[in-house]
């Protein structure tokens, strides 16, 4: 019975939340004419790709019951050196996967800290947020890199395979793999269980540290790939770059379902929240109001996703 009220809750969950997205569309089609076009919709699904690529291996670590606050500076590192790399003459496909490589470098870190060395989350990967942005800030020299770069960098970010966005292709394909991660495979099943309870997945044979470590590399490794994917979109690198995204992800990944205690969540439900937050700030856009007051909203919708989240607990459980 215990385990029918979460799986009814979870659906639930995934209802009130759609039924949400739905009826932030509809208002805000209502609101203005620009809203539901092809082209801004697009460039919503765009926005907001970094945040799914990234999110859906933040999923499985908060479900698993960790945290991250890094990921926007690992993004920011990422996104500065796959610019200089490319301007050193670096190939880009190299340059990409040694950006990828830095992530999960700092992924490791952050594992090596939280599960080896028993340090909180949320103190361990706050001060690597820090050290690893000021790393990037030392690198450039506090300046953008852009001179030297060619068209071609902008590919991955700006490019089109016919009338699709390459960037928008590339994040369903990661979306699908660790949907597919979630539902299917080991790893997927001993987040929830270690999440769920640290002790009796421990009692159960589940290597714990192991399964930890590995989250946070993924974490680092599709944190660095989001970076070098903005800053070909942007066509610049920066050591700016990303600074709050990590709030963004958290947003989307809590306002998608996933609980604060760990053992309940879905990636899905983070690709849902994504686009909750990302149609709401381009909707304000468009409507013109002005950035400070996105940054409220941003906070009454985390305040209230997380209020969501308790508010089911009780009333199903």
């Amino acid at each position: 019975m215990k385990r029918a009220a979460k799986i009814d809750r979870s659906n639930y969950q995934k209802l009130v939340i759609v039924g949400v997205l739905l009826l932030i569309m509809a208002v805000l089609t209502i609101l203005s004419r620009d809203f539901l076009t092809i082209t801004n919709v697009t460039n919503v699904f765009r926005q907001v790709s970094t945040t799914v690529i990234a999110g859906s291996a933040v999923t499985l670590l908060m479900i698993s019951g960790n945290f991250d606050l890094s990921i926007g500076s690992i993004m920011a590192i990422s996104g500065t050196m796959h610019a200089l790399m490319v301007v050193w003459g670096v190939p880009i496909p190299l340059a990409l996967a040694l950006c990828v490589l830095i992530g999960v470098v700092v992924g490791l870190v952050n594992g090596a800290l939280v599960v080896l060395l028993d340090v909180p989350s949320f103190i361990a990967t706050l001060g690597t947020m820090y050290a690893v942005r000021g790393a990037a800030w030392v690198i450039t020299g506090g300046n953008s890199i852009s001179r030297g770069l060619s068209k071609s960098y902008t590919v991955l970010g700006r490019g089109y395979i016919g009338p699709v966005p390459i960037s928008i292709l590339i994040t369903l394909v990661i979306f699908a793999v660790f949907y597919f991660i979630q539902r299917k495979t080991l790893l997927g099943k001993y987040a929830y269980a270690i999440g769920g309870n640290r002790r009796t997945a421990l009692l159960s044979g589940i290597s714990v540290k192991k399964v930890g470590v590995t989250l946070y590399v993924l974490v680092g490794a599709l944190s660095a790939f989001a970076g070098a994917m903005l800053s070909s979109r942007l066509g610049t690198g920066n050591a700016s770059v990303g600074s709050g995204f990590e709030f963004d992800v958290v947003v989307a990944v809590i306002l998608g379902g996933t609980s604060l205690d760990g053992g309940e969540g879905s990636v899905f439900g983070m690709l849902i929240g994504a686009l909750i937050v990302g149609f709401i700030a381009n909707g304000l856009n468009l409507l013109g109001v002005h950035s400070f007051y996105q940054d409220i909203v941003k906070g009454v919708v985390l305040v209230g996703a997380v209020f969501l989240d308790r508010f089911l607990k009780k009333r199903i459980n």
